[in-house]
């Protein structure tokens, strides 16, 4: 259980404390800085438990508390979006006025095809406004929206086209890399060949780098089939009325739907950002995610614009658009205030430019805050950000599941002591517990799973689409009266919380359950080491036995051999023996998915030999070959 410290006396602490003395008035006043067409009898449904919904008698609209309200306000002419994309060397910014009669637009053309409130619509495009724009007008309407990652195969699409039944999908032309055309709509047309279900119609984005071939009777072009279109109105929905869909990989291979109800959703997302973040009206708020993940639904598109902020669309990478410098020219350029972003994005940076000397070249002075999420921040990498940065740099931990962060250092409210390593603290409506294997709390500062007393707070997510039974099992069932993170960490003394590793990846070595992100610490604090990640691997004798994969920072120098022996004494020293940390490599690159996250469970499979599919949210498949290749240079990955 979270205990108060010294660490946490203060404001944090009263509001922590207020929320679970009385979580139903803590989330009732939450609710009140959303509008509301009908207003919720109470916050808490839980008739239903262990299916818990929140605001669900109430009614609103989601595309009018992200739009329309402002303009109503009189902030029409405000910056909603700003579109900075290297790849085209175009910038642009869309007014709260622009976007709300943009978005209105695609919503009556959505309608005089048939879209109505509770149908669903992929969309299947890249990092340009029009891909928010596609996920408000489904909101206007009360359509159910779910986002697939632009560029993610056929077959994937086709998977998730039969699992949600759209009635249409909106995709674009194609997406753009720093050396490359992706062809979107041949992708497409595959996935919609491929699919058991067949959308009525695909409304299809031309980019003036690739224009798409249309299929006659099926597809239809994104300005033409919104000539003389009558503007959509904002379509009231109740408080637990699906916003969206959004797949998460599952460990059986299929899809998990995550669902997001409309209320919980915005009244969360809405307490978030000024409490959290410290950002509001006429704020730069940048989240360096995409659309397509859940970083991108929360942070590029719902709650940015539900505060009244101006949110960032970047079309671009950390280095190459084109160097290591490009996330400093965005700051610079549109007086960023808050940088959200993934540490894989640091670490890219910090590989290319370990000095830190691109950042001179530019004008930070607007940036008050950066925070990481998606995966474990390294100590090496926020030191390196702090150094050069010279703002708080923040680590925040949550999941698709969650929508928003599950512990945090909630800077609007009271600025927390960083400890480097740990994301902070449980934030209101997360009741964090960590849990030896029979379900016990263990003591602070053991390892153990970390899980969330039910019921999870509004915007999480209350089942999975049309699979409760799963929802169930995968979540619910192992902890009976938790939520199972399927996260290994702890709770410091002080109530900071710790995410050590998936659950799955912390390995047995003879006996001792040891947390491969301890050791992944140990070796990015070499001064050699830009990225890393460990494994375990099948021993004979010991269960498992951990081996490293060390990515060098550019202009090194140093011998393989010489940096592996330091690593190996360096994990000697820092975690000891018990460790038996005697192998590793050196590698160029680590297989991650797009969004950043290292595919530990596949580089197992490698090393240990077995079969395995290759993962769809692959960034760059052909890393597995060299990944293989370096194994059996260890004398692994023999099938």
């Amino acid at each position: 259980m979270v205990q108060a410290g010294t660490a946490q006396a203060g404001a944090y602490e009263r509001v922590y404390s207020g929320w679970k003395a009385d979580p139903e008035t803590f989330w009732m006043n939450a609710a009140e800085g959303i509008d509301w067409i009908t207003p919720p009898s109470r916050a808490l449904d839980d008739t239903q438990a262990p299916i818990y919904e929140w605001f669900a008698d109430g009614t609103l609209n989601g595309c009018w508390n992200c739009v329309d309200r402002h303009v109503e306000a009189g902030r029409g002419d405000h910056i909603a979006i700003i579109h900075d994309s290297p790849v085209t060397r175009a910038t642009k910014g869309i007014t709260y006025r622009e976007l709300q009669k943009r978005v209105a637009s695609l919503a009556g053309a959505l309608r005089a095809k048939g879209i109505e409130k509770g149908d669903r619509v992929i969309i299947y495009m890249p990092m340009i406004p029009e891909a928010l724009e596609a996920m408000l007008a489904c909101a206007r309407l009360g359509a159910i929206h779910s986002v697939v990652f632009g560029g993610f195969a056929a077959n994937e699409l086709a998977v998730r086209i039969d699992d949600c039944t759209p009635k249409a999908i909106i995709a674009a032309s194609c997406g753009i890399e720093p050396n490359r055309i992706v062809h979107y709509k041949p992708l497409l047309d595959k996935a919609v060949e491929l699919a058991t279900h067949q959308p009525d119609f695909c409304v299809i984005f031309q980019r003036e780098q690739e224009v798409a071939k249309l299929i006659e009777g099926r597809d239809v072009a994104w300005h033409s089939f919104q000539y003389g279109i009558e503007p959509a109105e904002c379509v009231p929905v109740e408080g637990n009325h699906p916003a969206y869909i959004l797949y998460t990989s599952g460990t059986t291979g299929a899809p998990k739907g995550v669902v997001r109800h409309t209320a919980g959703h915005l009244v969360a997302l809405n307490w978030t950002m000024p409490n959290i973040y410290g950002c509001g009206p006429g704020d730069v708020f940048w989240a360096a995610s995409d659309v397509g993940w859940v970083v991108g639904h929360s942070y590029i598109c719902y709650a940015p614009l539900v505060a009244g902020a101006t949110t960032m669309v970047y079309e671009g990478k950390p280095v190459g658009t084109p160097d290591a410098g490009a996330f400093w020219r965005v700051i610079q350029n549109h007086r960023v205030k808050v940088l959200f972003t993934a540490p894989t994005a640091l670490r890219a940076i910090k590989r290319e430019d370990p000095e830190g000397e691109l950042i001179d070249d530019y004008n930070l002075r607007s940036l008050k805050t950066l925070f990481l999420a998606g995966e474990r921040a390294d100590p090496d990498t926020i030191h390196w950000a702090e150094r050069h940065l010279k703002v708080p740099v923040i680590d925040n931990w949550w999941q698709t599941e969650t929508g928003w962060a599950i512990a945090a250092n909630p800077t609007g409210i009271e600025l927390l002591p960083v400890k480097v390593g740990s994301p902070t603290v449980p934030m209101p409506g997360y009741d964090v517990q960590v849990l030896d294997e029979g379900g016990h709390p263990v003591a602070p500062g053991t390892l153990g799973a970390i899980t969330i007393r039910l019921p999870l707070p509004p915007g999480t997510l209350p089942t999975l689409w049309n699979a409760e039974d799963r929802f169930r099992k995968s979540y619910l069932e192992h902890f009976p009266g938790y939520y199972e993170t399927g996260d290994a960490g702890y709770i410091d003394e002080d109530g900071y919380v710790y995410i050590m590793a998936r659950t799955d990846d912390v390995i047995n070595v003879a006996g001792h359950r040891l947390s491969t992100g301890a050791m992944e610490e140990v070796l990015a604090s070499h001064p050699d080491v830009a990225e890393c990640a460990v494994i375990g691997v099948a021993d004979d004798l010991k269960g498992q036995s951990p081996l490293g994969f060390l990515c060098l920072n550019k202009g090194s120098g140093r011998t393989h051999d010489d940096v592996v022996a330091e690593c190996v004494r360096l994990m000697r020293e820092k975690i000891g023996p018990v460790a038996d940390f005697k192998r590793a490599c050196v590698v160029e690159r680590l297989p991650k998915t797009r969004s950043g996250k290292i595919l530990r469970a596949t580089m197992v499979k490698i090393a240990d030999g077995q079969a395995f599919k290759v993962p769809a949210t692959i960034d760059d498949p052909v890393i597995l070959d060299e990944i293989r290749e370096a194994l059996q240079g260890l004398g692994l990955a023999r099938v």
